[in-house]
């Protein structure tokens, strides 16, 4: 198993939200949550320097392919440990939830603030209220964590706008691809949309025009 990873990085796929990071000529992909990814982007990490991550490992028998999901302390890593024990809540949606650093979603937890939990990719209002049911009073050390403090959710790129609003709509009942041809036609009209609650709202403005 393995825990920690110390070496050079390869690459940073902003979009994947992966790393590769080179140990002893052996390249390791990991899996970073959107506030690890910002952090080193922040601190200007770039090809050819060396990085150090902890490591949370996971593998099981129906998933025998390992995936390492990286933090940038031990800290954080034992607080995403907490997060999985959330039922349906596995390690690899839990990485791609977690927008916010740490502190502030265990604030939010803490709070039972279920509308900041619910901006989190992938975690609805059933799921939210799981996370607080779960871990509320369990996890005040980490909402005094002095991370980075990232409370406001990365700038969205165009593909991932793209692929929330289409399950968005896959969700409400449209067929696939036809939610992808209206999601498109949107955004050929309104290049400047930045969110995904603006792009929906266009979709449903131009099907009344279009009635």
């Amino acid at each position: 198993m393995i825990s920690y990873l110390k070496g050079h990085l390869v690459s940073l796929d902003e979009e994947t939200s992966r790393a590769i990071i080179e140990v002893q000529g052996v390249g390791y992909e990991v899996l970073l949550p959107a506030f690890v990814m910002r952090s080193l982007t922040d601190r200007g990490r770039k090809p050819g320097e060396e990085v150090a991550l902890q490591i949370y490992y996971h593998v099981t028998e129906r998933q025998p392919r390992p995936v390492l999901v990286g933090f940038n302390s031990e800290f954080e890593k034992k607080f995403f440990e907490k997060l999985i024990g959330v039922e349906d809540l596995g390690p690899t949606k839990a990485a791609r939830a977690l927008i916010y650093s740490v502190s502030t979603v265990a604030n939010a937890i803490e709070n039972a603030d279920a509308r900041l939990l619910q901006s989190m990719p992938g975690i609805g209002a059933r799921t939210a209220q799981k996370i607080i049911a779960t871990l509320r009073e369990k996890v005040a050390e980490f909402a005094l964590l002095k991370d980075e403090g990232y409370d406001s959710p990365p700038a969205v790129t165009r593909k991932d706008l793209v692929e929330e609003a289409i399950e968005v709509l896959v969700g409400l009942g449209y067929k696939r691809a036809e939610a992808k041809a209206r999601v498109d036609g949107i955004l050929e009209k309104h290049a400047d949309i930045r969110d995904v609650e603006g792009l929906i709202r266009e979709v449903f403005r131009a099907e009344r025009q279009e009635a």
